[in-house]
């Protein structure tokens, strides 16, 4: 080209849609909630990576940069800097003139040391079901729990869970901050005032109890759980502000001992953990041990009839396919499984928690 010399003026247009053509585009849906669905495993793992440095814990002691916070955690700057500006992106930070700052939402669930934190549940589901999930297609397949494809281990669930005192406590703790999102509203769908005696089977941590007697000042409680559990819970427990009204049994309630008498027993996140026949053998052993009109609380996702919802249950089910012999079941499902071991009266309720309630008598 010489110099000075100009080029042509050109203007470029589209090139016109045929009438079938602007049809089509029109009818081609929107990509956005598999785009969402792609980037999903991605947010949830900077929040269990975020959770298990100690990050939140850390920005909640002092505001701090990327390159100090680094040095503190002993950690590459940069790379801690992207990963801080997604937790931003995610709503858990906030970030000013390089700074970051926990959310509210951050400093209430996302902190250890919280008492509603969920902390406990996060790196229960970075370290142990994340791991699971990846085996999903071969429980598809072949069916059953993957623990072993997982952790090249065999052995039952709670052998897993409870294989070290750490990894116990992270198990327990996470179960427990779950549950204080639930059990409050739980004890609360059913009238429970005139029971006097509440037995929490598998009852751990004692969220369900504490919030039962919370509730209802003419109820005392006993947490029966396995001897191991109740070591660990038994201090926590102790500084609840109910706890002159509560009582810890150790036991195993598929083992030979009897369970304790009552005028009430709840379950919470326990039958979905165990197939039909588990599930219908407990239930009857609690039948065995109420008096006449004594209740039964089940705290657990309901599915839908039709079983097309919610999500947060059809998911929780995939989740005890990988992880557990159980399932979520909808309420005719309790309903048949109640019934045939002897109660009657079975109502359900939808709580708007991440644990609806289910109960049901003896007649």
């Amino acid at each position: 080209m010489t110099d000075g010399a100009q080029l042509p003026e050109v203007t470029l247009t589209p090139a016109p849609d045929s009438g079938a053509d602007a049809a089509a585009k029109i009818a081609i849906p929107d990509p956005a909630p598999l785009l969402a669905l792609i980037d999903a495993f991605r947010s949830s793992k900077v929040m269990f990576v975020a959770v298990s440095l100690g990050l939140f814990d850390s920005l909640e002691r002092e505001l701090s940069s990327a390159k100090k916070l680094a040095a503190e955690l002993q950690l590459q700057s940069e790379p801690l800097e992207r990963l801080l500006d997604a937790c931003v992106g995610l709503g858990l930070l906030r970030k000013q003139d390089g700074i970051y700052k926990n959310e509210p939402v951050a400093s209430t669930y996302l902190r250890r040391s919280t008492p509603n934190t969920l902390a406990g549940y996060i790196l229960y589901s970075d370290k142990v079901l994340f791991q699971l999930w990846a085996h999903l297609e071969n429980s598809i397949r072949q069916g059953g729990p993957q623990w072993k494809q997982a952790f090249h281990q065999d052995g039952g669930i709670f052998d897993h869970f409870f294989r070290t005192d750490k990894d116990m406590q992270t198990f327990l703790q996470g179960m427990h901050g779950f549950g204080t999102l639930s059990s409050p509203l739980v004890v609360s769908a059913f009238d429970l005032s005139r029971f006097k005696t509440f037995v929490d089977l598998g009852g751990a941590t004692g969220h369900l109890a504490i919030a039962a007697c919370e509730r209802y000042p003419g109820l005392n409680a006993v947490i029966f759980d396995l001897p191991r559990v109740i070591d660990a819970v038994q201090n926590q427990i102790s500084l609840c502000s109910v706890a002159s009204r509560i009582e810890l049994k150790k036991g195993d309630f598929f083992g030979q001992e009897q369970l304790p008498e009552a005028d009430l027993f709840g379950l919470g996140r326990i039958l979905h953990d165990w197939p039909d026949e588990k599930v219908s053998g407990l239930l009857r052993g609690i039948n065995q041990r109420l008096p006449s009109r004594g209740g039964i609380l089940l705290a657990e996702k309901l599915l839908n009839e039709d079983k097309t919802g919610p999500i947060a249950a059809q998911l929780q089910s995939l989740n005890m396919l990988v992880c557990t012999e159980g399932k979520e079941r909808t309420l005719g499902e309790f309903r048949a499984l109640l019934e045939s071991a002897g109660f009657t009266e079975v109502r359900g309720c939808a709580t708007g928690a991440p644990l609806d309630a289910i109960f049901a008598v003896k007649p």
